[in-house]
């Protein structure tokens, strides 16, 4: 049976940061095998396709409220691994990033390849063996053991001192992520709290009009509504897509309503098309127009703060008519509209599915690792990090930081309890 000092599961941003971390301590302590394992024939898939084939590494300003989870937790562990400490690592391996105005940090190639082969190129430079198409099936533990553990799997096993899961959630599971790596997990005594799609697109009744106005964005403020309360608001830009609605704004709110839907909880998600405002300021606004251009028609007026192709179908799907001069148009008719401007209950029938998700909300909870090595406290000598566990940012780069910093702590931490 072969032997590694170190068996990391997984070969995205977290098993590849662990990895250089690992080698890079290693390489002060004498001697030492990393072997990363990885199931998919070719890795780094989920690297390759994130931020449009472009890689967003980072952001430039990282804090516990981009993510969900046990923000205190999440507060250490951000803290042990700065955007800074980031930026300068990369620029270690070669690979400069670029700000862009959102705060979205890239690489100057503007090519997620670039990210990829300099992870790989640096875990080669450290002797780290990467062992793509080796699935794992099973994590033994075996106390009387030397080694610790044994790694199952698919072309046979590995013996290993410590063994770093970073299998990632269920997001993209054609990358690998597919879930596998929970139960591998729970077979450790781990607990894995409720799994589902996070930032995912929404899919919409057909009877909507979303497929006229596919390809349209435009700012709106969403608020998601779990019996009755309301969980989050937030104001961001909207995409409407063949399926339904998309866009960075929805993508954040979406893991609020795919929570409740999977635990069979009823949920709402209304739009403001008028930002900021209210209904009350938006009826004054009305009325202001009203008033100074009363034979202007409602389609126009509407087309002042809304874009036109919007409009258009709003106002057919409010059952108004487009070319009514606004002086004109009936009060009932001015009632149907003014809700759906500022509260628009957007009918979702479904997210779009694991394939389309970027990350997953859920997993092994934060308060089962140790915060400040990753390492488990119910198995000695296990380490959990990145997707695989119970965080989840917000896009626009959060969740690679999260890689990178729960790779660079366990990667670091697993010589220190080397006998």
């Amino acid at each position: 049976m072969a032997t590694a000092d170190v068996a990391i599961i997984g070969a995205g941003a977290a098993g590849l940061a662990a990895a250089i971390f690992a080698g890079e301590t290693a390489e002060s302590s004498g001697s030492r095998s990393i072997v990363l394992l990885d199931g998919a024939k070719t890795i780094g898939a989920k690297l390759l396709v994130s931020g449009g084939g472009r890689c967003n590494v980072t952001h430039e300003v990282v804090a516990p409220t981009d993510f969900f989870g046990n923000r205190r937790i999440i507060k250490n562990v951000l803290a042990a691994f700065s955007v800074d400490a980031t930026i300068a690592w990369f620029a270690s391996m070669g690979v400069e990033l670029k700000r862009e105005e959102t705060g979205k940090l890239f690489p100057v190639t503007d090519r997620s390849r670039t990210v990829l082969n300099a992870l790989v190129e640096r875990c080669c430079e450290l002797g780290v063996a990467i062992l793509s198409d080796h699935r794992v099936t099973k994590i033994a533990r075996v106390p009387d053991f030397p080694a610790g553990f044994v790694v199952h799997h698919s072309h046979g096993a590995l013996a290993a001192s410590r063994v770093i899961l970073a299998t990632g959630g269920r997001s993209i599971p054609k990358s690998g992520s597919d879930g596998l790596g929970y139960e591998l997990a729970r077979r450790l005594g781990h607990h894995v709290t409720p799994t589902v799609p996070a930032l995912a697109p929404l899919v919409l009744d057909d009877r909507m009009f979303h497929k006229n106005l596919s390809g349209l964005s435009q700012e709106v403020e969403l608020t998601t509504v779990v019996k009755g309360k309301t969980l989050d608001v937030r104001n961001g830009s909207l995409l409407w897509t063949h399926f339904g609605i998309s866009g960075p704004v929805v993508m954040d709110a979406s893991r609020f309503w795919c929570l409740a839907h999977e635990q069979g909880e009823p949920a709402q998600v209304y739009g403001n098309f008028f930002p900021g405002e209210n209904q009350e300021q938006v009826r004054q606004w009305f009325m202001e127009q009203t008033r100074e251009y009363p034979r202007r028609s409602l389609g126009k007026t509407l087309a002042q703060r809304l874009p036109q192709r919007f409009t258009d179908s709003l106002i057919q799907y409010a059952g108004c008519d487009g070319q009514t001069a606004i002086a004109q148009l009936p009060r009932k008719d001015r009632d149907s509209l003014l809700p759906l401007m500022t509260k628009f209950p957007f009918p979702i029938v479904q997210d779009r599915g694991w394939n389309y998700a970027e990350v997953t909300a859920g997993g092994v909870p934060l308060e089962e690792v140790n915060f400040r090595t990753m390492e488990s406290k119910l198995v000695p000598g296990f380490y959990l990090a990145g997707e695989i566990l119970d965080c989840d940012g917000r896009i626009g780069g959060f969740n690679f930081q999260w890689a990178w910093a729960t790779g660079h702590l366990a990667g670091q931490a697993v010589w220190r309890t080397d006998a």
